[in-house]
């Protein structure tokens, strides 16, 4: 007599008392890579837009930041491989160090472990000429490879678009949400709607949107005008520079406080507090 099959799917809970469990069709493959044997990361949040220019690193330093005047351990991982900007933000010049047990992550002024291809490479003005493959495989390392110690959150910088960065990301680490980035212009809302639509269909709970570069509130009559606008169209008062933009080309984001420029976004689950190189190939 031929077995009963569940052709409906499986849950984790379901599976866990089936005879079947082990080889059983309807069960889903868990591509997720090992953490490093010291690693503790209670928390992974990726921070993802589907469109370029719109801040998402910022957010993600914000983020980071106002974790960590919180109390919190935070480490970031920059996944975009190929444009990396959060060393620089941070002020991080250096290159990382490793030893046999894994690389250990750069750590900033105020405490924030960071890693990047940025902190692996001899110049840091040179260029990433590496196939998608090869740049999913470096993330995946930033994962496994990495000594991130404990942290409670760890947040994920992540390119533009929904190619193979995001895609290993959701399916290599254990993320917990995303909060999405964007911006006012129409344009930018069908494209970031990509990425939105792609963490649903994966099961990634989008924790929050952020829409960067809403307005800026004239220091004079308190009204909110254009962000890009030089003068405030209500009063005629010039408009400063945003304190973000220029702690970020100083390189000492850690000065940006929570109320400058960390985002308001739906939390994540609190967790409690806590406290040589990378393989590629030539193509």
């Amino acid at each position: 007599m031929a077995e009963e099959v569940n052709s409906g799917g499986c849950t984790e809970e379901s599976c866990a008392g089936c005879a079947h469990a082990g080889n059983c069709e309807s069960k889903k493959e868990d591509l997720r890579a090992p953490a490093n044997a010291y690693s503790n990361v209670k928390k992974v949040i990726g921070v993802i837009s589907g469109k370029g220019g719109v801040g998402k690193s910022l957010v993600t330093a914000s983020l980071a930041r106002m974790m960590k005047e919180k109390g919190y351990n935070v480490g970031i991982l920059d996944a975009d491989i190929t444009g990396p900007s959060i060393p620089k933000m941070y002020g991080i010049h250096e290159q990382a160090k490793g030893t046999e047990e894994g690389i250990y992550p750069c750590l900033a002024k105020d405490g924030t472990r960071i890693m990047s291809v940025n902190l692996l490479l001899e110049d840091e003005d040179a260029p990433v000429i590496w196939r998608g493959p090869i740049i999913a495989g470096v993330v995946t390392q930033f994962w496994s490879d990495v000594i991130w110690d404990d942290l409670d959150y760890l947040f994920v910088d992540m390119p533009p678009g929904t190619g193979d960065v995001p895609l290993t990301v959701f399916q290599s680490l254990p993320v917990d949400g995303v909060v999405i980035v964007t911006s006012p212009q129409d344009l930018v809302q069908m494209i970031v709607k990509k990425a939105y639509n792609m963490a649903r269909q994966m099961n990634i709970p989008v924790l929050g949107i952020v829409e960067n570069y809403s307005y800026v509130k004239c220091p004079d009559c308190g009204k909110e005008v254009s962000y890009s606008a030089a003068f405030c169209s209500y009063c005629g008062a010039k408009l400063p520079e945003p304190e973000p933009e220029e702690v970020v080309e100083e390189g000492d984001v850690t000065e940006v406080t929570e109320e400058a420029a960390a985002p308001e976004t739906a939390p994540a689950e609190e967790a409690a507090p806590a406290e040589e190189t990378v393989k590629t190939e030539e193509i």
